[in-house]
């Protein structure tokens, strides 16, 4: 193959160590000659390393993306050497030769591929971005460990007997709260606890009465105190976590109007976003289909002799995907053409008694979404809103009639049309 860069190098990243390959003209197999060496990992060692790449001349450096570690490396490069480019490649793309499994192997193999062009680089965040990006899924798993806490909390209530999610929404309430405390403080009737009950629940209160005796006992009122402290706790950690997120998203102030001008997309989803994909997505993905797909929500495509063998979803970014389904379910509950898209496709796939297709539809406006958000942030411009009738006002009624009459004929009835009245 036709080599493109004369001089280039690839780096296989190691937790402790790095082994780099430099591709240069020589007396070698095909005129080229592969220079070898290894670095420990310590940061001061990486500086010196893209020093060394940068006076041999390497134009190109790649390396495979092997999370926390290669970036480091690919900061040291970026920061210390003067390259034309530093790529970090889905390892799914480069997979080594079998047989040939050591550290040198890797990194000759993926300069081989890199000195021809045959590598993609993967997206890259800007420092700022991905700054916000480790603050906003830091977030995400403290309000996961939230949710888990009350659920720890509600098992602990239910062992006492205590149905108190029987009747209310949520233990996770104010009024909620009052009762639990109350437990844990020694009062055990369920009348006077019920009558803690503040706003709406208190019409539940003979429920709550019964639902509230139980043999909750000094066991379960230490549990319950340790789970509202770790509650209380990381309800603290969200809040500043929620007001470092302002504080991020202020450069991002235009681009976070844009993305909540689509129906669904809160502020905070709209920072999530931001923390996946950046702000100018566009200039990494050519189109909006190649970013539906790096996510993960575009179908897939694998055909072979004429016959499509699967159309199933690619991984794709795992971090992203949940925040679109999220804010694709809030779209549907809002009159407009997503909601049009959702029933259209749920009727598509089985209908309303199917699980299936209403968890296959969401996924449709998922990816509808993305493809939307491209959009949005390619052309600066806030999201237009096609209408709920976006699929009726585009059929042409000959033809639509013409398919109803067909049904009905299949059906054993005659169908005689006549023009409406005017």
């Amino acid at each position: 193959m036709q080599v493109l860069y004369q001089r280039c190098a690839a780096i296989d990243v190691g937790k402790d160590e790095i082994a780099i390959a430099l591709r240069t003209p020589g007396d070698g197999p095909q005129g080229r000659t592969t220079i070898k060496r290894t670095y420990k990992t310590f940061y001061g060692v990486l500086k010196e390393a893209a020093r060394w790449l940068t006076g041999q001349g390497v134009t190109h450096v790649a390396m495979e993306a092997t999370g926390i570690y290669s970036m480091p490396v690919y900061h040291a490069m970026i920061e210390h050497g003067r390259f034309e480019q530093v790529l970090v490649c889905n390892p799914g793309h480069v997979k080594n030769v079998p047989g040939r499994k050591t550290d040198y192997a890797d990194a000759e193999w993926l300069a081989q591929l890199l000195e021809c062009g045959l590598l993609n680089a993967s997206f890259i965040p800007t420092a700022q971005v991905k700054a916000a990006r480790d603050v906003l899924r830091y977030r995400t798993k403290v309000v996961q460990q939230r949710t888990s806490e009350i659920q720890r909390l509600g098992a602990v209530l239910q062992d006492a007997g205590i149905k108190l999610d029987s009747v209310a929404s949520s233990i996770a309430t104010v009024s909620g709260r009052r009762m639990i405390e109350a437990l844990i403080d020694g009062e055990r009737r369920g009348a006077m606890l019920a009558e803690l009950s503040l706003g709406k629940m208190r019409a539940k209160i003979p429920d709550l009465s019964m639902a509230l005796e139980g043999r909750f006992d000094d066991h379960h009122a230490l549990m319950c105190r340790l789970h509202l402290e770790h509650l209380d706790l990381l309800d603290e950690m969200i809040a500043k976590l929620d007001a470092q997120v302002e504080e991020m998203m202020v450069p991002f102030r235009v681009t976070r109007e844009l993305l909540t001008s689509i129906p669904g997309v809160g502020p905070m989803a709209a920072a999530q976003i931001i923390g996946e994909i950046g702000v100018s997505p566009h200039e990494f993905f050519a189109t909006a289909a190649k970013l539906a797909a790096w996510s993960g929500l575009a179908p897939g495509n694998h055909e072979s002799a004429g016959k499509r063998k699967s159309g199933r979803r690619r991984h794709g970014n795992q971090h992203l995907q949940p925040v679109l389904v999220e804010a694709a379910w809030a779209a549907v509950r809002h009159t407009g053409y997503l909601r049009s898209l959702y029933h259209r496709h749920v009727m598509k796939n089985g209908g309303y008694r199917s699980g299936v297709a209403k968890k296959k539809a969401i996924v449709t406006v998922a990816h509808a979404m993305i493809v939307i958000i491209w959009h949005v942030l390619a052309t600066g411009r806030p999201y237009h809103e096609l209408g709920e009738d976006y699929f009726t006002t585009r059929k042409d009624p000959e033809k639509e009639a013409e398919k109803l009459i067909a049904k009905l004929e299949a059906l054993g009835h005659k169908v005689t049309l006549e023009p409406a009245a005017a």
